[in-house]
């Protein structure tokens, strides 16, 4: 069992993964970081500064300014935490979108210079086999 678990993580697929879920979770690290301290605040210049806590008390208990502490004391409706993940899914599908297309236009122009590059004259031998093939279809 231990032998088989070895060459499951000695696989390339799996190492390939778990390389592409730790720079996933950095580059979710930077495109947080974007969102709340970048693109939030000249948002929220509309309103507040701080996006995140808008929210809706769903309870007439819920007086507090502030999300953490409207949470503590009943039901709220936070959009605006809700608004920040929204657009932070939206700027990664983005990213993404435009890094698929990039190697999607990497592997065309690829294509077609391979499409395009002459082939490779056959070795010599070949080349010899195929001159006696034709002179003896020719007698």
């Amino acid at each position: 069992m231990l032998k088989e678990f070895q060459e499951f993580i000695a696989k390339g697929n799996v190492m390939d993964l778990a390389v592409g879920v730790i720079i996933g979770g950095a580059f979710g690290l930077i495109v947080n970081s974007l969102v709340g301290d970048i693109i939030m605040p000249i948002v929220g210049m509309a309103g507040s500064a701080d996006f995140s806590n808008y929210f809706y008390p769903l309870s007439d208990a819920v007086t507090a300014t502030s999300l953490e502490e409207a949470k503590k004391q009943g039901p709220v409706f936070a959009y605006g935490n809700f608004l920040t993940v929204v657009i932070n899914f939206l700027i990664l599908a983005w990213i993404v979108f435009l890094i698929v297309k990039g190697v999607n236009t990497m592997r065309r122009k690829l294509e077609k210079q391979k499409a395009a590059a002459p082939a490779a004259p056959p070795p010599a031998d070949v080349q010899l086999l195929t001159e006696i093939r034709d002179l003896l279809a020719k007698r």
